[in-house]
C-alpha cells in the first residue's frame, strides 16, 4: 500500500493506470465500517487510492475542524487487510496554496437542508474534491450515500464542469440499533448515543407511512419531526426529489427522506432514499451502483 503525502508523490500512481478503472474513496480519517464498506465496493471496479484530508474549508467558524478526530496510524491499520493500492493523506498546505485561491461555486442542489444553514460549506467540500479529481485523476469515485445532499451537489459539478468521473454512492452502514455509523458519533456518550436514535426512527417513520400509502409530503415530514424532536436540535425533517432536491408536488419516482439534528456535541445526518412506483416502494440509488 503506498503511503502518498505531497503532490509530487502522485505521479506513483501511474503504475495503477491500465485496463481496470482507477477508483478514488475520499474520506476525512477517523475510518469506520462504513468506510471500509466504500473500500470493499470500489475495490471490485479496479485499483483503489483512498484520500484521507480534514477540509478546512468546508467547516464554519465554530464547528469542530480544530477537534475533528484525526489517527493516521489507525486508520492505515483498517485499511491494511484491504486491496487499497494507495492512501493519499497530504496536508492542508499541499493542498491550498493561499488562503484567497480558487474555490468552486455549488448550484442550487447546496442552498437548502445543510446547505442552509452552513453557509459556505458545500463550496469547501467542492473545492476539495474538484482538487482530489485532478490531483489523483481518477475514472471513478466512491461516496457514501449518508451524505444524500453531498452526493448530489457533487453530481451537479461533475455533470456542470463535464468532469470525466464516474461517481457511485455506496450504501449507508448502520449499527445493530439502527444508527447510522458516522466519524462524529464517537463524540457521543451513552445517553446521547442512544438520543440519537431519533434520527433512524424518524426515517423508519416516513418510509413505514410510504408503505402504507401515504402520498402527502406533508403528513410524512410532519410525522419525521415528531420523532426527530427528541433531539436537543432539529435542524429538518424533510421529502425531497432527487437529484434536484427540490420539494416534490407529488410523491412518486427517486424521493430522499433526509433529517439531521444536534445530539450533545453532535450534528448528525441521516436519510434514506426511495423509488416511489405505483407499485410501491423500491431501493433507491443517488449516482450509480458499479454494476450498470
Amino acid at each position: 500500500m503506498l503511503m502518498l503525502r505531497e503532490r509530487s508523490q502522485l505521479e506513483e500512481l501511474d503504475v495503477l493506470r491500465g485496463p481496470r478503472p482507477l477508483v478514488l474513496v475520499p474520506t476525512m480519517g477517523a475510518l469506520h465500517e462504513g468506510h471500509l464498506s466504500l473500500v470493499r465496493q470500489a475495490a471490485e471496479l479496479g485499483p483503489v487510492v483512498v484520500s484521507i484530508f480534514v477540509n478546512p474549508t468546508q467547516f464554519g467558524p465554530g464547528e469542530d475542524f480544530d477537534s475533528y478526530p484525526r489517527d493516521l496510524q489507525s486508520d492505515c491499520d483498517l485499511l491494511a487487510p484491504l486491496e487499497v493500492a494507495a492512501v493519499f493523506a497530504p496536508a492542508v498546505e499541499e493542498m491550498y496554496g493561499s488562503p484567497d485561491g480558487v474555490m468552486v461555486q455549488p448550484g442550487h442542489r447546496a442552498r437548502g437542508l445543510c446547505g442552509a444553514g452552513r453557509p459556505g460549506h458545500f463550496s469547501g467540500v467542492l473545492t476539495v474534491v474538484a482538487k482530489l479529481f485532478g490531483l489523483v485523476q481518477p475514472d471513478i469515485a466512491v461516496f457514501g450515500r449518508k451524505d444524500a445532499q453531498q452526493c448530489l451537489v457533487i453530481r451537479q459539478m461533475v455533470e456542470d464542469l463535464c468532469l470525466p468521473v464516474r461517481l457511485i454512492d455506496g450504501l449507508t452502514v448502520r449499527e445493530p440499533d439502527g444508527l447510522a455509523m458516522s466519524s462524529r458519533n464517537r463524540y457521543l456518550n451513552s445517553a446521547e448515543r442512544k438520543q440519537a436514535l431519533c434520527l433512524s426512527r424518524a426515517l423508519k417513520t416516513g418510509e413505514d407511512l410510504l408503505r402504507q400509502g401515504e402520498r402527502r409530503r406533508e403528513v410524512v415530514e410532519a410525522a419525521m419531526a415528531a420523532i426527530l424532536a427528541e433531539a436537543d436540535r432539529a435542524d429538518y425533517a424533510v421529502v425531497r426529489q432527487v437529484p434536484d432536491l427540490e420539494t416534490p408536488s407529488a410523491m412518486a419516482g427517486m424521493t430522499l427522506l433526509a433529517v439531521a439534528g444536534k445530539v450533545g456535541p453532535a450534528r448528525l445526518i441521516d436519510n434514506n432514499v426511495w423509488h416511489i412506483t405505483p407499485e410501491g416502494l423500491e431501493p433507491g440509488c443517488l449516482l450509480g451502483t458499479g454494476k450498470e
